[in-house]
């Protein structure tokens, strides 16, 4: 009863969660451009997924799974799946899983070597976003969403959906336990050496702690941006998070607005919604090109702009403490994937083409 009234208050005052308000760029999050100017490693439709495998680097575009060769600045195709690629993990054992848009997770080496799961627990797997082992016996997977396939994550936010859920297997007898429901989009996924499972959850902008039988615990809140995959920097035990497209308050008030939000869905192609997007500006057809984006003929670094490049550090406590930036003018937007690598970072920029590697 008293959330019910805490929702009607919230609406009426436009507090809370019906606020439209979004926290600005500052202090760890100062806007910068480290990935503008990061060195390229390699240019590449759409590249997304990095992780580390049995002494390689290994990275997804589309349905092809590849190895990228850092120092001559070439990836070489590893395999040709039959969709495309959703997610990756990989273990020490040699035990590697890949996430297919199809509604598979198949597992390809190790000791589980041939294993394909089109389930999990009472789930059927339809919008696989992220998954890291736990040990070589047990996956922890992110279930996006149950309504909508990866490819159409802008009609999973702007519908409102929240039926994301975290699950871990036991690979030997394939039994499942659901670590959180209910969530907007999971996106990212790691176990800390604590034992803690942390998650990025996209459309409320936070990061939780999950755990069986209890509420998903806030450990990072109202990030201005849409947070997607996350890795753990096994030597500092600090996070690294890609933060794939910034919050606009107009997109916020678009999203309270249902009857204009529905008619938008029902009458426009995806890419002219007033929605997140991954890629830099490149039609007029598009949202916000009007007013003020250019002056002079220069588009200016703090336009606004649906589309943006943001790799955030976080501590042990999941507290940013430095962040990485292509801003409104830049074109390396839609970092989905980042991967530590010695003394530099790998960033996948999924919609500017590139993967660049940042030192730190």
């Amino acid at each position: 009863m008293l959330e019910a009234i805490t929702r009607a208050l919230d609406r009426f005052r436009g507090s809370g969660d019906a606020a439209v308000t979004v926290p600005p760029m500052d202090g760890a999050l100062r806007p910068n451009f480290s990935i503008e100017n990061a060195s390229l490693l390699h240019s590449i439709e759409a590249p997304d997924n990095l992780v580390s495998y049995a002494g390689t680097i290994l990275f997804s575009s589309g349905s092809r799974l590849l190895e990228l060769r850092r120092e001559e600045g070439s990836a070489v195709e590893r395999e040709l799946l039959s969709s495309p690629v959703t997610c990756l993990a990989s273990h020490a054992s040699g035990t590697l899983a890949i996430g297919l848009a199809e509604g598979t997770i198949r597992l390809s080496g190790g000791l589980h070597d041939g294993t394909v799961l089109t389930q999990v627990g009472d789930r059927k797997i339809v919008c696989a976003t992220a998954a890291t082992f736990a040990d070589a016996d047990t996956l922890l997977v992110c279930l996006g969403s149950q309504q909508c396939p990866a490819a159409d994550w802008k009609h999973d936010l702007m519908a409102n959906h929240a039926s994301g859920s975290v699950w871990r297997i036991d690979l030997k007898s394939l039994a499942a336990t659901c670590l959180a429901d209910a969530l907007a989009y999971p996106y990212g996924i790691v176990a800390d050496s604590c034992g803690r499972i942390i998650v990025s959850e996209s459309w409320r902008h936070r990061i939780v702690q999950v755990a069986p039988e209890s509420a998903p615990l806030t450990l990072y809140g109202d990030i201005p941006g849409y947070p997607a995959r996350m890795v753990l920097d096994l030597e500092s035990k600090e996070l690294w998070l890609a933060v794939f497209a910034p919050r606009l308050q107009l997109i916020e008030f678009v999203l309270r607005e249902d009857e204009y939000r529905k008619r938008m869905m029902k009458e426009l192609d995806p890419e002219w919604w007033i929605a997140p997007s991954l890629h830099h500006p490149a039609s007029f057809l598009e949202p916000l090109q009007g007013g003020g984006l250019k002056q002079l003929g220069e588009l200016k670094p703090w336009a606004p702009s649906r589309s943006y490049g943001l790799l955030v550090r976080l501590d042990a406590d999941c507290q940013p403490i430095e962040s990485f930036h292509s801003r409104a003018n830049g074109t390396r937007h839609g970092v989905t994937s980042c991967l530590p690598d010695g003394s530099s970072v790998i960033v996948a920029s999924k919609g500017g083409d590139a993967i660049v590697a940042i030192e730190h």
